[in-house]
């Protein structure tokens, strides 16, 4: 089936097979590796991107399902040689460690302060309870959100 899906601001036109995850439509159609694919049963959120504007594990989304849709992945965020004020947070706050699951929690991230623009630490922590991150004790992750919320006020 033909899916018409504008991912980090591109159209993308592609014919894929009914069955296909958004997630391996990113990595395997179009070579966006930044969205890892982390459990393939939606436990761990390393596959987070957002689907118009929203976060979506795309483990459980089916391409066809984002027909249409606007997708940014963790490759679509920063502006040329720019990083997005999230993405400076984690690098500043040390808030990754092996990174496998940094694309996934920066997105979430950005999903999440577009919401709620200045969170309290518990409203971060619960905001994020979807992403796994198995090497940190979320303290800098948690830090890292408060001051991405921070810079943009």
């Amino acid at each position: 089936m033909q899916v018409e899906i504008t991912v980090n601001g591109q159209a993308q036109g592609h014919d894929v097979e009914a069955r296909t995850l958004l997630v391996q439509f990113l990595r395997e159609v179009l070579g966006l590796t930044g969205t890892k694919i982390g459990c393939d049963t939606s436990s761990c959120g390393a596959c987070t991107v957002l689907v118009d504007r929203e976060s979506v594990k795309s483990c459980t989304m089916l391409a066809a399902q984002a027909d249409g849709a606007e997708v940014t992945t963790i490759e679509g965020l920063a502006s040329g040689d720019e990083l997005h004020p999230v993405q400076v947070a984690f690098h500043e706050k040390h808030a990754l460690q092996c990174g496998f699951c940094t694309a996934g929690m920066v997105m979430a991230t950005v999903s999440l302060l577009d919401e709620i623009p200045d969170p309290s630490e518990r409203e971060v922590r619960l905001g994020l309870e979807g992403n796994l991150c198995r090497c940190t004790g979320y303290h800098n992750i948690v830090r890292a959100v408060l001051e991405a919320a921070q810079a943009g006020r």
